[in-house]
């Protein structure tokens, strides 16, 4: 679960970084930039039954409660700094993409992004949407929609972010 949420914000703030013939790299500043992530989970991990099946009673139940704590619907909130180099905005992140993975750019300017992730891992399906916006070259907002399905259980994750510039060096 963290990891979904972990991989979704990665590929959230990767997309601020395209650059590619079909994509156009937003208006950003480069340098040390701080974003704050507000996520809601709802629903089950979608969890294949035959991993279920070879738990202990006790592994299994930890394992429920745990389930019933993230679908909670509770919002989270993560404040990160990281540093956007022009390396990086020359670059595709997408040219990394898991073979799993299919992308799909429905909105590239300047100023906004939507993007469309499917992808399907050991029998889960994933179903990713984002939207990016640069407000101006120093702030970026967005929200982020993924459904996973496996063996009858979703999951689904909503969330939100913002980002601003702090400063042209970044700080290790």
């Amino acid at each position: 679960m963290r990891k979904t949420i972990l991989l979704s914000l990665f590929c959230l703030l990767s997309l601020v970084l395209v650059a590619s013939d079909k994509v156009r790299p937003l208006n950003v500043k480069t340098g040390l930039w701080e974003t704050t992530w507000t996520s809601t989970v709802s629903g089950r991990p979608p969890i294949p039954e035959e991993a279920l099946a070879r738990m202990t009673p006790d592994q299994r139940a930890r394992l429920e409660a745990a389930m019933g704590k993230m679908g909670s619907q509770v919002p989270k909130t993560h404040t990160a700094k990281s540093c956007l180099t022009k390396e990086k905005l020359e670059k595709d992140p997408f040219s990394e993409k898991a073979d799993m993975c299919t992308e799909t750019v429905l909105t590239s300017t300047g100023s906004k992004m939507d993007v469309k992730e499917v992808c399907t891992n050991q029998g889960a399906k994933t179903d990713v949407t984002v939207h990016i916006e640069a407000t101006d070259s120093e702030h970026v907002k967005g929200s982020m929609e993924s459904n996973t399905s496996s063996g009858g259980n979703t999951m689904k994750v909503s969330g939100t972010f913002t980002s601003k510039w702090i400063g042209a060096t970044c700080t290790p």
